[in-house]
């Protein structure tokens, strides 16, 4: 049961680094429409990953449980320390991707924020930004 978990969580890690990485390559296109709606597909897969991780420690757990004797690497089968292995890998490469798209979206968020005070200044009261007074900030010519 506990390899079935494994590579259950190995398969969401894969379809988790495919989602983030569709989003790398449309937030370089400006597509934002299909990185929203690639939103809920990316939470249930993390949900789910979460579930499985939660079984696999579970798993473990009970292993240890019934061999308190035995050390846990001579507990597992060669299959598993493989798969645990592998998940260690991909947990990274969905760091590294992750990262990457994070640098991107504060990229683009910078960006629009830097249009948007161009086009409407604001100035500040305290702590928050609020659009200046000015009533001269948008001028209508006939």
């Amino acid at each position: 049961m506990l390899s079935h978990h494994l590579q259950s969580a190995l398969n969401d890690l894969k379809d988790l680094i495919k989602i983030t990485e569709s989003d790398i390559q449309d937030i370089k296109v400006a597509k934002n429409d299909s990185q929203f709606e690639r939103l809920s597909l990316k939470e249930d897969k993390l949900k789910s990953f979460e579930q499985k991780k939660a079984m696999i420690d579970h798993e473990i757990s009970t292993l240890m449980t019934a061999h308190p004797e035995t050390e846990l690497p001579k507990l597992l089968s060669e299959e598993q320390h493989n798969l645990l292995d592998q998940l260690k890998i991909e947990l990274s490469n969905l760091r590294v991707a992750n990262k990457h798209y994070a640098k991107l979206v504060l990229t683009v968020s910078n960006l629009y924020n830097t249009f948007l005070e161009r086009l409407v200044p604001t100035e500040m009261q305290g702590y928050n930004k609020v659009a200046s007074k000015d009533p001269s900030i948008l001028e209508v010519r006939v």
